[in-house]
This record gives C-alpha cells, sequence and structure tokens, in this order.
C-alpha cells in the first residue's frame, strides 16, 4: 500500500480557476476509470450465445449484481444495478490500486469517499422530492412534531458523512498502520543486523551455528515448538547479519520484508473489499427507501 500519511502529494497545479491541484488521488481515480471504460468495452464485445471462460464470470457477476439489487431494492429498482455496479467496482479497485506500490489508494483521500456519499444524498433527496413533491420533502423535516426539524436534518448530514468518514477511516487507517510498521522493522533492522555484522563474520557465524543446533534439536529430541521458534529467529539473524558483514545486504531492511506485506494484503484486499460491500449495501437500502414500490407510494400520498 503506498499512502503517505500527510496526504496525497500534489503533481501540478492547472492555473484556471484559482489553481486546480492534480494529486495523486486525481491520478490514480482517473487511472480506475479508464481501466474501467476499457474492460467494460472489451468484455461487452463478441458475445457469445454459448458463452464459454471470460463470459461465463462476467454474466455470473451481472446476475449476482442484479440479484443483490433486486433483494435489497426491489424488483422495481433494477434500473440502479448499473450505478450500484459503478460505486462497488470503482471503490475495490480504488482500494487496489494503492497495492501497486507507486499508486495512492483512491478509498484512502476523504474527497472521494466523500464525493460518492455526498451523490448517493443528492440522488436519495431527488428521487424523495420527485416522489413527494418540494413540500412534502420539506415537511418530512418537521415530522412528527416540530421540535425534531434540528434532529432530522443533523440525521440527513450526518448520512453522507458517516459512509464517507467509515469507508476513508478504514482504507486509510490500515495504510497509516501499515506504514508505522515498516518504518519500525526498518529501524529494528538497521539497529539489530547492524550491530551483528559491526562485529564482523565471527559472531554471525555463532549465531548461525547455535541456529542450526536448535533446529536439531526440535527434531530429534524434543517436541517443544520453541526450539524451532528461536532457532529458525536466531539462524536468520545470524544469515542475514553474514551476509551484511560481507557487504550483500548491507543497507536492505531485511526485517521489514513480508509482515508489512501481509497487513497491505489484508487492508488491501480483505478490508477493501468489505468496506466497498457495506458503502454499496448502505446506498442501496438508502436509495431504495427512497423509491419505495408504486402501491406504497401511491398509499402514502
Amino acid at each position: 500500500m503506498n499512502l503517505n500519511v500527510s496526504g496525497a502529494f500534489v503533481y501540478f497545479t492547472i492555473p484556471i480557476l484559482g489553481g486546480i491541484p492534480i494529486t495523486q488521488t486525481t491520478v490514480s481515480s482517473l487511472i480506475v476509470t479508464i481501466l474501467l471504460i476499457v474492460a467494460s468495452i472489451r468484455l461487452g464485445k463478441n458475445l457469445k450465445k454459448r458463452p464459454d471462460g471470460v463470459q461465463v464470470m462476467v454474466e455470473k457477476g451481472v446476475t449476482m449484481l442484479y440479484d443483490m439489487v433486486r433483494e435489497t431494492m426491489g424488483e422495481h429498482n433494477l434500473y440502479w444495478a448499473p450505478f450500484i455496479g459503478t460505486i462497488f467496482l470503482s471503490s475495490i479497485c480504488g482500494s487496489f490500486i494503492g497495492m501497486t506500490g507507486f499508486l495512492r489508494s483512491v478509498t484512502a483521500d476523504l474527497s472521494c469517499t466523500l464525493t460518492w456519499a455526498i451523490l448517493v444524498s443528492v440522488l436519495i433527496w431527488y428521487n424523495s422530492i420527485k416522489r413527494n413533491g418540494l413540500l412534502g420533502w420539506l415537511k418530512g423535516f418537521t415530522e412528527p412534531i416540530v421540535v425534531m426539524t434540528p434532529m432530522n436534518v443533523i440525521s440527513e448530514i450526518a448520512q453522507p458523512v458517516s459512509m464517507a468518514f467509515r469507508h476513508f477511516g478504514n482504507v486509510a487507517g490500515g495504510g497509516v498502520i501499515t506504514s508505522i510498521l515498516y518504518l519500525a522493522l526498518t529501524m529494528l533492522s538497521s539497529l539489530v543486523l547492524g550491530a551483528i555484522a559491526g562485529s564482523g563474520v565471527l559472531l554471525p557465524i555463532v549465531l548461525l551455528a547455535v541456529g542450526a543446533a536448535l533446529l536439531v534439536l526440535y527434531k530429534k529430541k524434543s517436541p517443544k515448538k520453541r526450539y524451532l521458534f528461536f532457532g529458525a529467529l536466531t539462524a536468520v539473524l545470524g544469515l542475514f547479519g553474514l551476509l551484511q558483514a560481507l557487504g550483500l545486504l548491507s543497507g536492505v531492511p531485511v526485517l521489514a520484508f513480508g509482515i508489512p506485506a501481509v497487513l497491505s494484503c489484508y487492508f488491501d484486499v480483505f478490508s477493501g473489499f468489505v468496506q466497498a460491500y457495506v458503502f454499496t449495501l448502505l446506498t442501496m437500502v438508502y436509495i431504495g427507501n427512497s423509491c419505495p414500490p408504486p402501491e406504497k407510494a401511491e398509499a402514502a400520498q
């Protein structure tokens, strides 16, 4: 995950309308948009009556999307499926793009998730006004009693804010944790391996020998797993200390390998998928509530 904890880096500023900054998030969003457009055009061409290969997977995904919209929003709201699918794919691809190492996760920028949340709220308000009229929509802020008006207004404002901060907070927070851990492990690698290599090749060789002995004890004489842990740890420190003493890994943060990558996979893949699903589900619920079945809408009027 590539995340600058101080915020998105500004590449350059377009000198119009007081200056339009082109940030890492802008570039990542543009790349995600282009990739989704190209993929849509490519996957929509040369469709077969008897699908096979990629077409089967695409049709299965589209079917799952429409089934999810049907179950959550109702049959009458199926026309929202393309919009819901776009939100989900933009969110999940926007999170995954941070795994490239040189691009910033789109969803790690509050301006992106807040824009999506505001768009959803505008659609909700539009549908409510379309169904009830402007006066009917405004009347909803005074029900059940006039005293509740401030709370109703706050609720309308809190809805997009909570959606935006939930998505942004999980992705950005994961990036910050990964970055801090990587920095800490880099410093630890420099201190520990530097100290081992600083004494020459003797100490690394001794550590290698001790580690090998512990591993032998684990395999032949003792079932206790602490021999395996300490043996492997000592052998690894001895090996990399020896390589640094010989000048083969000088300055390489060896201890920073692995753990940050695993955490990045969790925050980018698992958490990114979960947050994309939650944001999409909330979007369907909120828009579905503003677009009830025709019979219910007529009864309410």
